[in-house]
């Protein structure tokens, strides 16, 4: 990232390789089936950290983003050398990526349709890990600061301003859209037959990511949007969530049967009754959700406050201008209200003395 700027020419092709041969490494390992049969050893950390499979449907767009944002950030580097992009945006947009592969390609995705628990899991990367990071990088403004006007103006703009985009990025769609995904797969049969159709499964991803994407694009504020919420609208926005999510995982935890008949089917792999596993997934649901938007809020909260002692001295210096035009205005009354008294006042002095 050091060098990116001064050394392009060397640094992408590099960087395409290294994607290439890592992809050809784990084409050459071999794939694992997302929805093969359930794993012989139980799930422990090390085999979470380290089991890793190759998906091209996930590795190949990954590799593809991580490229594209850094030319992006080679570019708008050029462009803007007194302002270049942040290393916390490139930290932030990697560790999305991060996320995404450690939800679809580690070992939390070998046993995803094995317990409920790692399924939960995995949909909490996407979530509220992935979604948020990727959305902290702000990708549609490096994509506007890397683009030459024409391409801003003819392209990105009237993507922008267009009516589907000012209709999703709306915080109550984006709010009440994940909502909706929230409540409609886990209480509709698409959960369960995601569970044994991985092109199904995908689709459920998609969904997850995609929700939640729009779901944080108006608290993280960082790219433009169809409405700008203040910092009280982001932090009532992110409050009003906790509810739903809440109720959802209370309505799994206190569910008397399995939910899924996938999972009712499987017996009890490594010794985990599926009702005990269901329960364990619903209190990583309420636990982690709650402790995320919590978090957030507290965030939210800490920016306003720095925004506001930010804007301070500004505040105090039109303060100040205002009570200099107020005091100079009354000067300037006094002034006007004396004159014609003095004439009125020698004038009675003259009749007294006749």
């Amino acid at each position: 990232m050091i060098c990116l700027s001064s050394c392009p020419g060397r640094v992408v092709p590099r960087l395409v390789g290294g994607g290439v041969a890592v992809l050809a490494l784990a084409a050459i390992a071999g794939p694992v089936a997302a929805h093969g049969g359930a794993p012989d050893e139980a799930p422990t950390l090390a085999s979470f950290v380290f089991d890793w499979s190759f998906e091209p449907l996930v590795a190949i767009p990954l590799v593809l983003a991580a490229l594209v944002w850094l030319t992006l950030v080679d570019r708008a580097g050029r462009l803007h050398p007194g302002h270049p992009v942040s290393p916390w945006r490139t930290a932030a947009f990697f560790g999305g990526l991060a996320a995404v592969a450690m939800a679809l390609m580690s070992g939390v995705e070998a046993y995803d349709t094995t317990l409920f628990s790692v399924h939960m899991v995995q949909h909490m990367l996407l979530t509220f890990a992935a979604a948020p990071l990727l959305v902290l990088a702000a990708p549609v403004t490096q994509l506007l600061r890397a683009a030459s006007p024409e391409v801003r103006r003819r392209w990105i703009l009237p993507i922008l301003h267009s009516g589907p985009v000012a209709v999703l990025g709306h915080p109550v769609v984006a709010w009440l859209t994940f909502t909706v995904v929230m409540w409609a797969t886990h209480f509709s049969p698409l959960f369960d037959m995601a569970l044994e159709d991985p092109f199904l499964h995908d689709i459920e991803h998609a969904l997850f990511l995609g929700s939640a994407l729009l779901f944080w694009w108006p608290v993280v504020g960082a790219d433009p949007g169809p409405r700008r919420m203040g910092f009280a609208g982001r932090g009532l926005y992110l409050l009003l969530q906790m509810p739903p999510n809440s109720f959802l995982a209370v309505a799994i935890l206190m569910a008397g049967a399995p939910l899924y008949p996938h999972y009712a089917t499987l017996g009890s792999p490594y010794g985990i009754d599926p009702l005990a596993d269901q329960q364990l997934a619903a209190g990583l649901m309420w636990v982690v959700s709650d402790f995320v938007f919590i978090g957030a809020i507290l965030l939210v909260v800490a920016a306003w406050m720095r925004q506001e002692e930010r804007d301070a001295p500004a505040v105090e210096r039109r303060v100040e201008r205002e009570r200099q035009r107020i005091s100079q205005r009354a000067e300037e009354l006094a002034a006007r209200t004396g004159q014609p008294g003095e004439p009125s006042s020698g004038g009675g002095q003259a009749s007294r003395v006749r």
